[in-house]
Parts: structure tokens; sequence; C-alpha cells
């Protein structure tokens, strides 16, 4: 973890485990700090979001790059962990067990709403003497935003057999990294044909069109960091700017530079 990552979980761990207390548990965050949340499960669901910045999310197999207004829902007893890319600041919506029932079964990543950062907003600022009428409205406000916001893309899925594994996260920490097919089933043992297949089953994905998306969410990355268009290319193993910035616009319709520095 980095040294000035905050320690401190968004909720306390016995809180998150605990299915006593109120069905929902809303948490503001802004103190600027880093995070770096090893994977961890609890009891409750969580909604999180950040207001600003950046965060990779890791839930089970799949693992997002998830931008200020998107949200990530986590079902109960699901591992995951995240960290952000430069200050957090951002919110985390806990609800109970019995307040998950009809909500989506498995982690999403999703459009968040104004109206539903608004409610998450409200259900932080209440005190314990919160009127149950309030907290039954903002529950059930939160629970509708969840169940139907439209997603808002698709998560990166790892592969479960270890080779396949293996090169996926040789091509996360790496995605730099331009050996083709034949020269990956050679460095793990496989088949180039029998390696394409089982990728592509596993992830729903080529390995070429994974690689891809390595790069555009390490660029994601990078960029949130402020480092500079030109370096995120060469860093990434693109030959020439030029291609970096065609492939980052059709994957987000937004130059590099211009989704670093947003209009106001």
């Amino acid at each position: 973890m980095d040294p000035s990552a905050s320690p401190l979980p968004l909720l306390a761990p016995e809180r998150a485990r605990s299915q006593r207390g109120p069905r929902l548990i809303a948490i503001r965050r802004v103190d600027g700090a880093l995070r770096d949340t090893a994977m961890h499960r609890h009891a409750r669901g969580q909604l999180l979001g950040a207001y600003q910045g950046l965060l990779t999310v890791y839930a089970g197999d799949l693992q997002w790059v998830v931008p200020s207004m998107h949200a990530v829902w986590i079902p109960p007893d699901q591992p995951h962990g995240l960290r952000s890319h430069g200050p957090y600041a951002g919110y985390s919506a806990y609800l109970s067990a019995a307040a998950c029932a009809g909500l989506p079964a498995s982690p999403s990543l999703l459009r968040a709403s104004a109206l539903l950062v608004a409610a998450v907003d409200r259900a932080a600022s209440w005190e314990d003497g919160a009127p149950d009428t309030a907290r039954r409205h903002i529950e059930a406000l939160i629970r509708e935003e969840i169940r139907t916001l439209p997603p808002a893309g698709a998560a990166l899925v790892l592969p479960r057999d270890s080779r396949l594994r293996r090169l996926a996260l040789a091509l996360s920490d790496e995605p730099s990294d331009t050996r083709q097919l034949d020269a990956w089933a050679k460095t793990i043992g496989m088949a180039p044909r029998t390696l394409a297949r089982r990728f592509l089953a596993e992830t729903g994905m080529t390995l070429g069109a994974w690689r891809q998306q390595v790069r555009l969410m390490r660029a994601q990355e990078m960029l949130a960091a402020g480092a500079p268009v030109t370096t995120v290319a060469l860093d990434l193993g693109y030959d020439n700017v030029s291609a970096f910035i065609a492939m980052f616009k059709r994957e987000l319709g937004v130059t590099p530079g211009r989704y670093r520095s947003p209009a106001i």
C-alpha cells in the first residue's frame, strides 16, 4: 500500500459485517487521502462511487476503472477491493442483506444519476435520530436506482484457467508487452489455437481486445495522475501517439487530453 494511503476503512468492519443496526448506512469521505483497500468481503451490499477522481475496483474475477459519476454495486459477501488514483473523494451506501432483496446478484458498474448521489448524500448526513419515514423513503429510492440504472460498460474478466490467468495478470502488470498470440502460447505452454479458443470462452474477448482494454484502463489511471498524453502512449507500447489517441477516442468518445482536463 502507498504509505500516504488512508488506513481507515470507509465503514468500521464490525458494522459492515453486522446485520444489526439500520438497513441503510451511508458514508461520505472527502478527506483527500489516497485509498488502497485489499480484497475483503462483508455481509452488507455496498454501492460505491467517487465525486471526483478515478478508482480501480476489483470484484471477484472482474475489474473496472471507475470515473466520477459512475458507481459500482457489490452484492453481500462478494470479495472486492479498490484503490484510488489520486486523492479520493467519494461515497458508499451499505445495505443489509434484507434490503438487498431484488437487487442485482452480481457486481455491476452503473451510470450514477444525480438523484442517486443526492440520496446517498442525504442518508450520510443523518444522525441516529433521523425519522423512520425519511429513512424508508431514501432507502427505497437508493434501491430503485441501483435496480434500474443503466449499466456503464462491461467489466474486464480474468480467466479461471491458471495458465491463462498468468498471461492476463502479466498483461495487467505490463500492458506495454507487445508479444503476439503465438509468443504467449509458447510462454505459457499452450497451443496457439487452444489459447485463442479458451481465452475467448473464459473472458468473452480475444487476447488482442483484452489487452486493449487493459491499456485503456491503465491510460485512464495514468491520465488521472497527471501523466502527459505522449508519455502514456509510449509507456503503453503504442508506436505513435496518434494511434493511441485514435483508440482512446474510439473507446471513450473523447480524446485523452480532454479526458484529463474536462471542460467545466
